[in-house]
């Protein structure tokens, strides 16, 4: 997460997304640097709008609490309640053989 965050700290700044710049503010926030993750997001983010990424997950997070809304008085009992599911009485060590 804190890669993503300093793409976006970098993209909001005007400053250059790269190699450089995203190890030099993960680290100025103290995190140990993983240079293949680094390079990694970079390559996925390759094409990628960042400003229109923002901008579309911006409404779609303030649209999600209009559309949700607080349970009823008559709902809020059954809503808080777990449901119980039964577990399965099958082994999970009984295939791992198959794997050997």
């Amino acid at each position: 997460m804190e890669y993503i965050y300093a793409v976006m700290l970098l993209n909001k700044a005007g400053k250059s997304v790269d190699e450089t710049n995203v190890s030099a503010v993960l680290k100025a926030a103290g995190v140990q640097v993983d240079s293949a993750k680094v390079k990694s997001l970079l390559a996925a983010l390759e094409g990628v709008d960042i400003e229109k990424v923002i901008a579309e997950s911006s409404v779609a997070v303030s649209a999600a609490p209009a559309a949700s809304s607080a349970p009823t008085a008559a709902e809020a009992p059954a809503a808080a309640a777990p449901k119980k599911e039964e577990a399965p009485s099958v082994d999970a060590s009984a295939g791992l053989g198959s794997l050997f």
